[in-house]
């Protein structure tokens, strides 16, 4: 009877322990108005929203999204088209391409060539470029490609390439001594890439087959043409006969040959008693002096 009608309410009744006044009768709060409740409660729903979203966890997706854009951000852009009067560097990486696709056009096997992109940095214009080769340049692996231009204002530049060459080349089927002579049992081919390999590799069965070994062979060994000579050719170290013909007569000799040959070329030829003298191989074992 002592509570007033609908504006207080005990805190028993919200489970908080009563509170009692000095008249020894208990004291009661007073109760929120309905709209002061709905009011607080609208204005807390955004704040445990914010709160709500800083707490969700960051999945794999979210940061995938953002690695995306940030990458997206920092993009290298396109090359700007060259100035007035300035080389198009398109012009000289077309025309490299080009010339190392001539160039390989004979290589066994399947090509692949790679040229690096061209900054030419304002050099002027060139209306007839001159792609080469350095000096001592092999064919394959990776290489320098030059374009010049010998205009009014002569310019060169180099570019970086790669010629991957997959082909197919042989090994030693068996360990040999020098001075066998090889046969098609003896090769093994391989089907690979040459880049990393000499380039006197033996692509060709016909290379090896009736060739004479110079040096000791393991078995498995990349098969080189520089290690094989042609059973008709002479060798640097090899004992041959000289022989020198005239009209009505005909004198031979031994010696030692002076260097590698093949049959139709010259080669020179160290005597018994220290003379040297150069002749014409005819075959694996003959060198002919005309007199």
């Amino acid at each position: 009877a002592n509570v007033p009608q609908g504006g207080f309410d005990s805190l028993a009744a919200r489970g908080e322990p009563p509170e009692f006044g000095a008249n020894g009768k208990p004291i009661a709060s007073v109760q929120p108005q309905a709209g002061a409740v709905a009011t607080v409660a609208v204005a807390a729903t955004p704040a445990r929203t914010q709160v709500a979203a800083a707490r969700q966890p960051v999945t794999a997706l979210t940061l995938r999204n953002q690695q995306m854009a940030a990458a997206a951000a920092i993009a290298t852009p396109a090359q700007a088209a060259p100035l007035p009067g300035q080389q198009d560097p398109e012009a000289i990486h077309a025309a490299a391409l080009a010339f190392l696709q001539q160039q390989s056009a004979g290589l066994p096997g399947k090509v692949d060539i790679t040229v690096a992109p061209a900054f030419p940095r304002g050099l002027a214009a060139c209306t007839s470029l001159e792609p080469f080769l350095p000096s001592g340049a092999r064919l394959w692996g990776r290489m320098t490609v030059g374009v010049r231009c010998a205009g009014e204002k002569p310019w060169t530049l180099y570019l970086q390439a790669r010629i991957a060459l997959h082909a197919t080349y042989y090994l030693a089927s068996r360990a040999m001594a020098p001075g066998e002579v090889l046969t098609a049992a003896d090769l093994v081919a391989r089907d690979g890439d040459l880049t990393g390999l000499p380039q006197a590799i033996v692509t060709d069965p016909s290379q090896a087959v009736g060739s004479v070994s110079l040096v000791r062979i393991a078995s498995g060994m990349p098969l080189r043409r520089d290690m094989l000579k042609s059973a008709s050719a002479v060798a640097i170290g090899q004992t041959v006969r000289v022989v020198a013909a005239g009209d009505g007569f005909s004198i031979s000799a031994e010696g030692s040959a002076m260097s590698n040959a093949s049959p139709g070329q010259q080669v020179r030829v160290k005597t018994a008693n220290g003379q040297i003298i150069s002749g014409i191989v005819k075959d694996g074992g003959t060198v002919e002096i005309q007199m």
